[in-house]
């Protein structure tokens, strides 16, 4: 069975998707993410396109990945310019990514509207571009845009524009359905002419890919009908993320792939990887996540009819095409407590606690509790370990609250400004008597206030809190029909120039769940800098 080779274009394809914003650190948590989960290559985005995608590919050249390898993305040459003195294509060949994505023209309606060029000049773009890229050192993807259209077209004329990609030199050619309308049948017999007339003319080392968009509701189809044709090279993104209606969903792909077309591409850990990390992308994005997403969805493995009950109760397999633990998904009908323990005792184990005989358990049963008001821990993992850490009397707490208070006036000039007062016993870090700090401090709202105060009252002690800092706050209303009463979740990002983690807070009032965020960022922030600074001190002779 030939591998397949899985290409994630969340970072930059899925961005065009409506409300998808991602800061360049938050990306760069994204493309480790997708690390972990066994992909083979990450689209980056266009390097020095924006000021963000500079700076995260200023952050990729620091990285290193275990199994992923990163691809920027770009156009063939401009009409009427020399491959080698197109700006675009020598930013590409001088980024830090070892493999380049260039995108170009197919169909003779974008050729006549849009780039205005003929047909041989088209060809020729396509292969000075790849040619160039090539003698710069870089492996080159040539996706061909509206493929599918193209060939409906003219078919000969669309196979002309991958042979010449593939005679300057490109290891893969991916045909694109870039509108989203094709169908199945028709996707598998352009791709049956594909791979037989690029094999029958010497091109059979060649890979040949898929890129496929949901319009038509086709996307995941569409894909799984170009492997069977022959494709080694499937293009989408996690949840499907893109524009108008989505690109293929890659977290369905996967288990498609694996679990009913027999291709090996992940392990078990990482199959069952899947649904945490497809909760995780879109807590980050702070979207809800899909709870009728295939395989990954809450209700995916959700039985409410007696009949099917009855059913699962006595052979799951009767009301589920795969057991849930697989894709890291539960029954909720009968949680898997298996799988709830699994995925608690590895976060215990990658965090150096120590679980005691049931403590699994009993955190899955508080996750449950939580989660019914409101609380996710996908993209919180800072409150997620100190939950960890109270669950096995490991957790310290940084203080002990006495009160807290916000004033917020806006004054006729129209000036709105805020003061927080804090009250609060700061144990010592060896011992002695806990002391009570009072503290008042103004900010640019209410939150900002709460942090300026609490920091001014601990870094006497903690020196290293001065180091952490929010990178980004996100409020979502967990309960829109309930108007200005709704529980409100609120979802921390912050960074201490190391690392970055998430915290989270819920609550009907606003300032309430952002200051249980607030703390839970500081605090684990706090467990993590005891850690770095005893570490430092073990490794250094003399200390």
């Amino acid at each position: 069975m030939k591998q397949i080779e899985l290409y994630d274009t969340t970072l930059r394809d899925g961005m065009q998707g409506e409300g998808m914003s991602l800061s360049a650190g938050e990306k760069l948590r994204v493309a480790h993410r997708l690390d972990e989960l066994g992909l083979d290559l990450i689209e980056a985005g266009f390097p020095g396109s924006n000021p963000k995608e500079l700076e995260l590919f200023g952050l990729l050249a620091a990285e290193t990945f275990e199994h992923a390898e990163i691809a920027a993305f770009g156009m063939t040459r401009r009409r009427d310019t020399d491959a080698d003195a197109d700006p675009a294509l020598r930013v590409l060949a001088g980024c830090v990514a070892p493999v380049c994505t260039l995108v170009g023209k197919t169909w003779a309606l974008h050729l006549e509207k849009v780039v205005k060029v003929d047909r041989d000049e088209n060809l020729r773009m396509i292969a000075e571009s790849v040619a160039f890229l090539v003698s710069e050192g870089k492996r080159v993807v040539y996706d061909a845009e509206h493929f599918f259209d193209g060939y409906r077209d003219d078919p000969g004329y669309a196979l002309q524009c991958l042979r010449a990609a593939v005679q300057a030199g490109a290891e893969t050619v991916v045909c694109c359905d870039t509108n989203g309308g094709t169908l199945p049948d028709d996707v598998g017999a352009a791709m049956g002419d594909v791979v037989a007339g690029l094999a029958g003319e010497g091109g059979a080392g060649i890979r040949i890919g898929i890129h496929t968009h949901d319009d038509a509701g086709c996307g995941v189809a569409n894909a799984l009908a170009a492997v069977r044709q022959g494709a080694t090279h499937v293009q989408g993104t996690i949840n499907g993320y893109g524009e108008r209606c989505g690109n293929a969903n890659l977290i369905s792909i996967i288990p498609n792939l694996q679990l009913k077309l027999g291709y090996e591409c992940f392990t078990d850990a990482q199959l069952a990887a899947l649904t945490p990390t497809a909760h995780y992308v879109a807590e980050l994005l702070n979207f809800t996540p899909d709870p009728d997403a295939p395989y990954v969805g809450r209700n995916a493995f959700a039985h409410k009819g007696g009949m099917h009950v009855a059913g699962v109760s006595a052979d799951p397999s009767t009301f589920e095409h795969i057991a849930p633990e697989i894709v890291g998904n539960r029954r909720e009908m009968l949680i898997s407590e298996l799988s709830g323990k699994g995925t608690v005792e590895s976060r215990a184990r990658a965090a150096g606690i120590e679980l005691e005989p049931g403590a699994a358990a009993r955190v899955v049963e508080r996750v449950k509790e939580l989660e019914h008001r409101g609380y996710h821990y996908e993209a919180a993992d800072g409150s997620f370990e100190l939950l960890l850490r109270k669950e096995t009397g490991e957790y310290e707490p940084l203080f002990l609250l006495e009160s807290w208070r916000v004033i917020a006036e806006k004054r006729a000039d129209g000036r709105v400004e805020t003061e927080a007062t804090i009250k609060i016993w700061v144990p010592p870090e060896a011992g002695g008597t806990s002391q009570r700090y009072v503290r008042t401090a103004e900010g640019d709202g209410p939150v900002n206030a709460l942090d300026r105060a609490l920091r001014e009252a601990l870094v006497e002690i903690h020196p290293h809190l001065r180091d952490i800092e929010l990178v980004n706050f996100k409020v979502r209303i967990l309960d829109e029909t309930k108007g200005t009463d709704a529980v409100t979740r609120v979802l921390l990002d912050v960074s201490d120039g190391d690392r970055e983690w998430g915290s989270i807070g819920v609550s009907e009032n606003i300032i309430e769940a952002s200051w249980e965020a607030l703390v839970d960022s500081l605090e684990y922030g706090m467990q993590h800098g005891r850690r770095r600074l005893a570490g430092e001190a073990t490794a250094t002779p003399g200390v």
